[in-house]
């Protein structure tokens, strides 16, 4: 179930807060004050610092930002964070990046009040090409009259090197940035001034935009580190200078007509950069799947000079063609795998690798992604690694996530961009140089519970593996450990010892250490490796990795996909509450969400515009992201129709809508107006419904009924619910592990003689129900396209009129506008979309009849 952290960041005036994060800046419409350059909009921030501690590669960060309203009313200040993927925090609102994910809180604060914003994230940094990697997002978007980066590392192997760089960083900005290190210590300072933030003389725009990068590698006189601490061990394994191993590499490429244009030309820029870095003594092949699936050769060849020639002249003639018949591409891949060592073709010691890149779903052959994932997995046998590359937003990413995680690899999204063939050479170079292969770390079992993944298909040049775990006896003195892998020649054994009087000698330096340091690395691997076995478990497996990851985010206070945070606000502001949550990718760009609902701060992963929602009279809208547009549609139902909006057999979660009418029938209208009135929301596993109408809202569940009014304002915490209610507005609800929904409260005049109060619903979290969720909303919980073709002027000139092709159905639409009333409730703010006709006919599944029910439960 989802569970909301009781923790509460408190953003007090004039001055302080709490929390867990990146680094942050004040969002304004930018108005320069003439007689201050450092007041934007009449906020200054006249401080800033992110302080950044690594233990052992384990990251402990905390932002602060200061600011002060110089103007002479309220202001709401928008603090904006972004923080690396990988990293675990208490949050506050999200949009999901390629390395990065962002998070938003806004406060309001008196004239001439001060407010103190800060954040505290962790994060485990990982080994590639040979460094560890701090990445730190610079974005004040003004000047910062104080404003400085310092990083502390401590690492009791020693440092070998240390470096830090910027995008932003200047000829002139070079020399501020100061870095010293002297064996286990080193030290990271950037704080530049006034001046030297400007971007030229006299201006008040800053400098400071963009990534502030550390890089760092430590000493390595053995192939590995084993640190005990507090009846907690790490044990880090990076062996060095050993030969590679010959690799065969499968690439399968859709070459669908949805690829053609950029994609397929950046696709080829990239195979050919990698043809240039495969080796001599590698073996590889191209499989092309469209409607049809075509090899480049009928077996795995050795990359020889003549043979790679041969290749590059295939690669510059790869074109687009047909459907995407996915699965045939990926059964030819594993067979010629399979043929390849059974005949003898590729070397005994060597390391088979699948890559696959598509940009769409399956849609010729087998197109069930679930059928695909079982026979893939029952074809491969954990023979061979899959990587699964997901071109763009129209891909079904939980689905290539599951399958390549079922066989030791795993997916990554290429998002489209203009160095979309950069990020595939990118991903390339880090599997390009296997060193080892099936590596196992393997622990007295009498002297040690809850080991991490201890086991690894593959060890690669440059990279580090990193397994933690908990000692039986907390007073335990030493702990052994037995490492095996098979190498390019031979095999690899070997065994190594700590004792725990080493490890508290290199810790003496306690300035350096942050707490039980190896115990929060140790929860931080377990639950990412719980969260990573959950996306391919089912049934009672995935029930007891859930529960197993919600209990260590609660005790350990990390903000996950199975976990929310309250966030309290000063009283003062009118938006008190504010819940905040963890994105993963798959949901990120896969899943339609709303992301606030006015006046709470709602918040979750994604495009802040992405959300399915219906208010109004009742209408419609569906994003699409990767379209950078959305899909409109009403449906026009006579009052005291109840009809059907989500429904999610597998989480038991339903919600249904009552419509309502005006108070007297125009009879002059050929459609009556309706709206919600009655919104049900119920979790039969949970035996637990909520009843919500203008005048109030009803739990009810096996203990019996509770009702409010909304005149309260009320947060609701129970160990299946959680309910928030700002005072005459609106309402933010979430039960068990399925989604969180907003509800928004209309209230018209009451003696209007015409219409009544009624109820808008904003979905959120919709990632946490089913592919099996189905409704008039439901059913867009999934990603979707469409194309848009012969726009034409249409009855209104202000409207043009355009074919879609949904589903391979050409629907005739209107270009329009429908209102969003999440920020502003009473007038609403205008979203252009493409309209459906006729009740959404041609866009949902069957006729709008069909979501007619009986009753709201």
């Amino acid at each position: 179930m989802e569970s909301h952290l009781l923790l509460c960041i408190l953003l007090l005036i004039p001055a302080f807060a709490s929390s867990d994060f990146l680094v942050t800046h004040v969002r304004n419409i930018k108005k320069r004050n003439s007689d201050n350059d450092l007041v934007v909009n009449g906020i200054e921030i006249y401080r800033m610092k992110i302080d950044s501690k690594v233990t052992s590669r384990f990251a402990h960060n905390v932002i602060t930002s200061r600011a002060v309203n110089r103007g002479n009313a309220h202001k709401e200040v928008f603090f904006d964070v972004e923080l690396p993927k990988t990293a675990f925090i208490t949050n506050f609102s999200m949009a999901s990046g390629r390395k990065t994910e962002k998070f938003t809180v806004s406060v309001n604060i008196a004239a001439g009040s001060k407010v103190t914003f800060e954040l505290i994230y962790e994060e485990l940094l990982k080994r590639q090409f040979g460094k560890y990697e701090m990445f730190i997002k610079v974005k004040p978007k003004q000047l910062v009259k104080d404003f400085e980066i310092e990083v502390n590392i401590f690492e009791p192997q020693g440092i070998s090197e240390l470096e830090a760089e910027g995008t932003f960083i200047t000829n002139d900005l070079q020399n501020v940035i100061r870095k010293t290190f002297s064996h286990k210590k080193g030290h990271i300072s950037f704080k530049p001034t006034l001046d030297q933030q400007r971007t030229c003389e006299n201006c008040s725009q800053s400098l400071l935009d963009g990534d502030f990068i550390v890089k760092y590698d430590v000493e390595r006189t053995t192939p590995d580190n084993l640190q005990i601490v507090n009846g907690y061990f790490v044990h880090f394994f990076a062996p060095m200078n050993l030969p590679k191993l010959p690799k065969n590499v499968i690439f399968i490429i859709d070459i669908s007509g949805s690829m053609s244009g950029r994609e397929i030309q950046q696709t080829r820029e990239a195979l050919l950069k990698i043809l240039d870095d495969i080796k001599e003594d590698d073996h590889f092949n191209f499989i092309l799947f469209g409607s049809d699936v075509h090899t480049w050769k009928e077996t795995l060849i050795k990359a020889t000079p003549e043979n790679l020639d041969e290749a590059r002249k295939f690669v510059r003639g790869i074109d687009t063609k047909g459907l995407t018949n996915l699965y045939g591409g990926m059964m030819k891949g594993i067979d010629m795998l399979n043929a390849a060592h059974e005949g003898n073709l590729v070397p005994k010691r060597s390391a088979s690798i699948i890559i696959m890149l598509t940009d769409g779903q399956p849609n010729v052959g087998i197109s069930n992604t679930q059928d695909i994932q079982t026979h893939v997995k029952k074809a491969i046998e954990g023979k061979y690694t899959l990587y699964n590359l997901g071109f763009g937003y129209g891909v079904d990413y939980n689905f290539l996530e599951k399958m390549a995680l079922e066989n030791k690899g795993l997916a990554r999204r290429i998002y489209p961009d203009s160095d979309s063939a950069l990020q595939l050479q990118g991903f390339y170079d880090e599997v390009s140089n296997p060193m080892l292969r099936d590596v196992e770390l393997n622990y007295p079992e009498n002297e040690i519970a809850d080991v991490t993944k201890n086991s690894f298909k593959h060890f690669y040049d440059g990279s580090e593996i990193v397994v933690a775990g908990r000692l039986r006896d907390i007073n335990q003195n030493s702990l052994t450990v037995d490492v095996k892998g098979e190498g390019a020649n031979d095999a690899l054994s070997f065994t190594s010892q700590q004792d725990k009087e080493q490890t508290a000698k290199a810790f003496q330096e306690q300035e350096y250490i942050f707490g039980d340091f190896i115990e929060r690395l140790w929860a931080y691997l377990t639950i990412e490796q719980l969260l990573e076995k959950r996306i391919s478990a089912t049934g009672e497996e995935k029930d007891n990795l859930t529960a197993e990851a919600l209990d260590l985010s609660l005790k350990y206070k990390f903000v996950t996909p199975l976990t929310s945070m309250v966030v309290t606000k000063p009283e003062e502001d009118e938006n008190q509450a504010a819940i905040a949550d963890k994105p993963t990718e798959g949901t990120a760009q896969a899943a339609p969400i709303v992301a606030q609902a006015s006046p709470v701060h709602y918040v979750h992963a994604s495009n802040p515009t992405w959300y399915t929602s219906v208010d109004g009279d009742p209408h419609f809208i569906i994003s699409v992201p990767q379209k950078e547009d959305a899909i409109c549609f009403n449906i026009n139902e006579n009052p005291g129709a109840v009809l059907r909006l989500i429904n999610d057999p597998v989480t038991g979660i339903t919600v249904n809508g009552e419509l309502i009418g005006d108070k007297k029938v125009n009879n002059d209208a050929k459609i009556q107006n309706t709206y919600f009135g009655k919104l049900g929301i119920a979790n039969k596993h949970l035996d637990l419904k909520v009843t919500v109408t203008p005048e109030k809202i009803t739990i009810q569940n096996e203990t019996g009924k509770t009702t409010f009014t909304w005149l309260d304002s009320v947060t609701v915490q129970q160990e299946s619910l959680t309910l928030i209610i700002n005072k005459k507005k609106s309402l933010v609800l979430s039960m068990g592990s399925g989604a969180s929904f907003v509800i928004v409260l209309h209230q018209v005049w009451k003696k209007h003689p015409l219409h009544r109060d009624f109820l808008g619903l904003y979905t959120l979290e919709s990632h946490k129900l089913s592919e099996q969720t189905h409704g008039l909303l439901g059913q867009f919980f999934h990603p979707i396209d469409f194309a848009i073709l012969e726009i034409h002027p249409g009855s209104d000139p202000k409207k043009p009129d355009a074919t879609m092709i949904f589903k391979n159905k050409e629907l005739i639409v209107t270009r329009g506008w429908q209102k969003d009333y999440r920020r502003d409730p009473e007038h609403g703010i205008d979203i252009p979309c493409w309209f459906v006709h006729n009740n959404g006919a041609g866009l949902i599944d069957g006729v709008h009849t069909d979501y007619v029910v009986s009753s709201l439960f």
